[in-house]
């Protein structure tokens, strides 16, 4: 019998906390995960340390892996280092973006605007921003973005769910926004742009805390 690596564990519980399958303090029994996937103890360690350095996962002694469960203040300053990173990586990664490149980003975007489904949104918002970002080869910065994303993407899912079509309309004119820039490879106004979409939703989260408890 061939052993599950620990490369199909960690894909399988990633799935499982960006899909809202686990959520922010639930516990990750090894025992189980193992039982589940017809694998040993030993992959399903390594797919934690995995995920931890993605932030998806945290360790606590005696007690074990868990989803990382984020206070108030956390999220708050989270979305305020996405407000400085982000933008940072789509400058360096502007430059480098192609044709092709610049028709995806307008895919994906009729997309999201034709979608009324908030898994499928959540899907496609990320590879929206990440495809504004994938020409930047700064890998300690695109792996701190990376992190970012994971460690809010519950808090994402639970803004997104209470919108209403005039937030989408913010989103969307928010993106065209940003693919304009992208498209023109003007830094100024994509690094203004990108930090006014985050910033925007940081605000909105804290008038809402009821998201975060």
């Amino acid at each position: 019998m061939t052993e599950v690596s620990s490369a199909r564990v960690a894909a399988y519980l990633r799935d499982a906390i960006l899909g809202g399958e686990l959520r922010p303090g639930d516990r990750i029994r090894q025992e189980e995960v193992a039982e589940r996937l017809g694998a040993s103890r030993l992959p399903v360690r390594e797919a934690l340390r995995i995920l931890e350095a993605e932030g998806l996962t945290e360790h606590e002694p005696h007690k074990g892996a868990r989803v990382p469960q984020l206070s108030q203040h956390e999220v708050d300053v989270i979305y305020r280092m996405r407000e400085r990173l982000e933008p940072l990586a789509l400058v360096e990664s502007m430059s480098r973006l192609e044709a092709a490149d610049h028709d995806r980003l307008e895919e994906v975007q009729r997309q999201i605007e034709a979608n009324d489904d908030l898994e499928k949104f959540l899907d496609l918002d990320r590879e929206f921003h990440m495809l504004t970002y994938s020409g930047c080869d700064i890998d300690p910065l695109m792996s701190n973005v990376t992190r970012l994303w994971n460690s809010t993407q519950h808090y994402r899912r639970a803004f997104v769910a209470m919108g209403g079509s005039t937030r989408m309309w913010t989103v969307n004119s928010e993106h065209r926004l940003i693919l304009d820039a992208v498209v023109r490879r003007d830094a100024v106004d994509g690094e203004r742009f990108l930090e006014g979409h985050i910033r925007r939703t940081r605000m909105e989260l804290a008038h809402h805390p009821e998201i975060v408890g």
